[in-house]
């Protein structure tokens, strides 16, 4: 039984905000390596693309740091500066994700749901600066 628990804690993809993952989650930082999911809201002119490539990348953030996420794909169609994404991958450094997967939704005003709680249970709403705001009107 102990060998299946620990097969699936392996593989599980823990979920965490930009805040959890550069401060820690109950006391403890992912290792570098580690597949996790993070969610957050992309930072108004962060999006990088390589011209040459399906490279992209861009900054999350939610209250408090904020964590590049690097992917090589095709982004969602709802993909956009400013709004909410959550995205799969393994921590590359201290605050770098390698994605696999970057999921987006179609409601402008929608946070992803573990978003939503993180921010609810740390009390802090989510301010937009005045870029941010009009970034996510384009």
């Amino acid at each position: 039984t102990g060998l299946i628990l620990y097969a699936l804690s392996q593989n599980m993809d823990l979920f965490y905000t930009p805040t959890e993952l550069v401060n820690g989650k109950k006391g403890k930082k992912p290792e570098v390596g580690q597949r996790l999911r993070i969610g957050g809201m992309v930072t108004v002119g962060s999006v990088s693309r390589d011209p040459n490539s399906l490279k992209v990348s861009f900054l999350l953030h939610d209250v408090g740091p904020t964590v590049k996420v690097e992917y090589e794909g095709i982004l969602p169609d709802l993909f956009r500066e400013g709004q909410g994404i959550v995205a799969q991958g393994v921590l590359k450094d201290a605050t770098t994700i390698e994605a696999f997967e970057v999921l987006a939704k179609h409601d402008e005003n929608y946070m992803p749901t573990e978003i939503a709680e993180a921010l609810q249970k740390n009390h802090a709403p989510l301010i937009y600066t005045e870029e941010q705001q009009q970034g996510s009107l384009q």
